[in-house]
């Protein structure tokens, strides 16, 4: 038994009802012709924030009771950060955020824009957790970890319900993986309103420990890695690995130069932004090892977010 069930993920739907938007679903002829199988596209890119991050968010925050009144704390890139600061900021409570000094500007400058204190950091593992530890020291936050937590987890799950509310049934559901905080949530939701259907993660070959980790049935940490996709470069927690490991079928990885071209397609055919680590679901159905999979008719697909500096891509690929 995992500490966060589809209950969970209901619970947090009525208690994030009216705080988070009910972003829409789009389709395109033309993707779905190119991908040989009707998709749905649930648009988190245009989530408050710019991130489904806003979901776990919330909801955990709305959980803390009288822990809220000394603020809370996490280390983050970047869209966790922002979905924590706004979080913090509607319930009028400091929010204490710890980022690499190489995250993206256009999340710093998100961050900055809800009022919470960013302190930075070296961009390894150990040196945003000690940094957010001296924080917690000094300020008594509550640390609210970007997917290691069931109450995140089930926010972010809620993204799944309203798509397979919305638009289901789906042969398959597949949505990019960093931490694994949306994929163990759409797990647990799509396990619960769609038992039969497929369950698919998308991931960067240049950050590809899920995918290992899968592969391997045991956690393999995420070494040195190096990929445009900013979002995704962290790695699984046991918690989520053990979710991901219960029901995901498979982890598709995809090249930066298959996540800047399904970018193109995105702005082209449905006329958004999105990310690189959002675009990788739409990369990797376009693979010919998913092309392979011709008893799928129709994907849900969660485009993670579309907060996007452009300083940090390749020339000519906006």
């Amino acid at each position: 038994m995992h500490p966060v069930d589809f209950d969970d993920v209901r619970a947090a739907a009525a208690r994030i009802e009216g705080i988070v938007a009910h972003t829409p679903v789009l389709t395109s002829i033309a993707l779905d012709t190119l991908a040989g199988r009707r998709l749905f596209f649930k648009c988190e890119n245009l989530q408050h924030v710019g991130a489904f991050k806003f979901r776990g968010a919330s909801n955990a925050v709305a959980l803390l009771g009288s822990e809220a009144r000394t603020g809370v704390c996490t280390h983050s890139s970047g869209n966790h950060a922002q979905a924590l600061a706004l979080a913090a900021k509607q319930h009028g409570i400091p929010a204490y955020i710890v980022m690499p000094d190489n995250a993206p500007q256009v999340k710093v400058n998100g961050v900055r824009s809800h009022g919470a204190e960013i302190t930075f950091c070296e961009p390894t593992l150990s040196a945003r957790e000690s940094t957010a530890a001296a924080l917690i020291e000094r300020t008594g936050a509550t640390f609210i970890h970007p997917y290691d937590n069931p109450r995140v987890i089930a926010g972010q799950g809620t993204a799944a319900l309203e798509l397979i509310a919305e638009e289901g049934p789906f042969e398959a559901i597949i949505t990019p993986v960093g931490g694994g905080g949306l994929l163990s949530g759409t797990c647990i939701s799509t396990r619960a309103l769609l038992p039969d259907s497929r369950i698919f993660g998308a991931e960067p070959t240049g950050a590809d420990d899920a995918a290992r980790s899968l592969a391997a049935g045991e956690l393999i940490p995420q070494t040195d890695p190096n990929t445009i996709c900013d979002g995704l470069l962290t790695s699984l927690s046991n918690l989520t690995f053990g979710i991901i490991n219960d029901h995901v079928e498979r982890i598709f990885t995809v090249t930066d130069e298959e996540v800047l071209a399904a970018m193109t397609l995105l702005r082209n055919h449905l006329d958004i932004v999105v990310e690189p680590s959002g675009a990788t679901v739409l990369a990797a159905v376009l693979t010919d090892e998913f092309r392979a999979l011709s008893d799928i008719d129709s994907v849900g697909l969660i485009i993670s977010g579309g907060n996007i500096d452009p300083a940090s891509l390749p020339p000519n690929s906006m």
